[in-house]
């Protein structure tokens, strides 16, 4: 019996701690293989400032170090911009201006497409890059390059149908033109939380109207923007055209730009608070400005809802992107009725989420971008329970930069959590008993990028169109971007749009020319 049950069931004629071995091994192996696959991407990305289609370091050799916020590793360091440096990226993209602009619509469009091309290639190693400096899931990372990448498409298709009018003028005296020209120079300043299609969205529309860039990437999450500079240099954009600076400096370096009166535009995606000091700066200019800033959106179920499809719409609209996207649903406004039993579905369903780092198989929730990140979502919810909120699942730092993610119901009026964007994984509800209470809940706000409505009334579909004061609303879906379609607020949450054949327009200028008729 001895022998019997020391050889067991092993009929491969290995030892037991020859199998642990051997999957221990295995083990390793698979973590070698990631560690150098890892460090391979991150090697591969330009640490350089790209002006005039040269990288080169910083006018100062200042550098700074990027870190992966689930370790708080140092993985790349990069060229550490200044206002020198601001002023000669701004030179090169001036130089650049009058060739670029005159280059036919059809060649922008056909650099566009061949870079649109070479991301998609490159689709993996930018999926991992992005998970690695800004720490989503790696299933998210290649959702944002499917989409960031629709960017450059549809602006290649927008290149060409750049239009103007011909016609004689209402009196008779004369022939009008109505043409569109690039507005000229362009400051890019992108966020941290979608690293590629925050710059896409910016570039696409940019260089399709016949503009030249200056991109300031945030110093957070650098190195998607700097291997996007590499394949768009490879799909050929002329030296120039295209101009990355890495700041740590960012206020510094952006008010040099921005002071000098050869940049024609700014286009700023971030806080509101940062917006407001960039339009008056970009006052003394009288600089076109593009404003994407904060959110604080409310998600909107009402008492006929589908309740399979609102909670479904809610896990998306909370915690895709780690609940760090200025779309995410801040404010979860359910009617009492249906209020225990929606609080009891998406806590079911939170509470079975995976908390990791973005590269591990199966995570839905990697860590916040820094400790300020865990600091503010922590207020927030402790605010919250302050005043009587309860906490169904989560609610807790788990390490490091992870937060656990959170449902709190109960949320009375005047808790912090419904005035300021959240920017984490915390899914807040509160009861309103009508449709004009709705209502008056959800604009209760000085934000008003976006809305989620639920309910299967079509009518009461279209009055929420009309009353909600966003710049775009999602009627029973739970996510509303895309390429095609004009991305922007109003009130405090910004300024133009982004997207869409609206999306050119904030990058050309409209010139009228009168003709006499003899």
């Amino acid at each position: 019996m001895g022998d019997e049950s020391t050889s067991g069931e092993n009929t491969s004629g290995e030892s037991a701690s020859d199998e642990s071995t051997s999957g221990e091994g295995a083990r390793r192996d698979g973590a070698s293989e990631t560690a150098q696959r890892e460090r391979a991407v991150l090697g591969a990305v330009p640490s350089g400032l790209l002006i005039g289609g040269a990288w080169a370091d910083a006018a100062a050799a200042a550098t700074f170090d990027v870190t992966d916020p689930s370790t708080g590793g140092v993985i790349r360091t990069v060229a550490d911009a200044d206002a020198d440096d601001g002023i000669r990226a701004l030179d090169a993209a001036v130089v650049a201006q009058d060739s670029w602009a005159a280059t036919p619509p059809r060649t922008r469009s056909d650099i566009l497409r061949r870079a649109f091309d070479l991301v998609r290639e490159r689709s993996e190693d930018l999926a991992l890059l992005m998970t690695l400096e800004m720490g989503k899931p790696l299933a998210e990372s290649r959702a944002e390059v499917v989409y960031g990448a629709e960017f450059l498409r549809w602006f290649s298709e927008e290149a060409v149908r750049v239009s103007g009018r011909y016609g004689q003028n209402p009196e008779g005296s004369g022939r009008m033109i109505v043409s569109q020209r690039p507005v000229g120079p362009v400051l890019l300043i992108t966020p941290w939380n979608f690293p590629l299609a925050m710059a896409t969205r910016k570039i696409g529309p940019a260089l399709a109207a016949g503009c030249t860039v200056v991109v300031k990437p945030a110093s957070l999450t650098p190195l998607t923007t700097l291997a996007l500079a590499g394949l768009m240099q490879e799909a050929g954009v002329p030296a120039g055209v295209l101009n990355v600076l890495t700041t740590t400096r960012s206020g510094a370096v952006s008010a040099a730009i921005m002071a000098d009166p050869r940049l024609r535009k700014l286009s700023f995606t971030g806080s509101t608070e940062v917006g407001r000091g960039l339009l008056a700066q970009a006052a003394d200019g009288v600089l076109r400005v593009s404003m994407e800033l904060g959110g604080n959106a409310p998600f909107l179920v009402f008492e006929d809802a589908d309740l399979d499809r609102a909670v479904e719409g809610a896990m998306v609209a909370k915690f895709r992107n780690i609940g760090e996207a200025c779309t995410a649903a801040n404010r979860f406004i359910v009617h009492e009725s249906l209020a225990e039993v929606f609080t009891k579905r998406v806590a079911e369903r939170v509470r079975a989420m995976r908390v990791g780092r973005g590269t591990e198989a199966g995570v839905q929730i990697g860590p916040l971008i820094d400790e300020r990140a865990v600091t503010k979502a922590s207020s927030l919810l402790r605010d919250a329970v302050d005043r009587g909120a309860t906490v169904h699942t989560g609610g807790a730092v788990l390490r490091g930069t992870f937060f656990a993610p959170t449902v709190v119901s109960g949320v009375p009026a005047g808790a912090e959590i419904l005035r300021q964007e959240i920017f984490g994984p915390v899914l807040a509800i509160s009861a309103f008993a009508d449709e004009d209470e709705a209502v008056r809940l959800a604009n209760d706000t000085e934000f008003g990028l976006v809305s989620y409505v639920y309910t299967r009334d079509l009518a009461r579909g279209h009055r929420m169109i009309d009353r909600l004061e966003t710049g775009m609303m999602g009627l029973n879906v739970g996510v509303v971007s895309n390429a095609a379609a004009p991305f922007g607020g109003v009130r405090q949450s910004g300024l133009g749009r982004e997207g869409g054949p609206e999306g050119i327009h904030e990058y050309l200028a409209t010139k009228y020319t009168l003709l006499p008729n003899d």
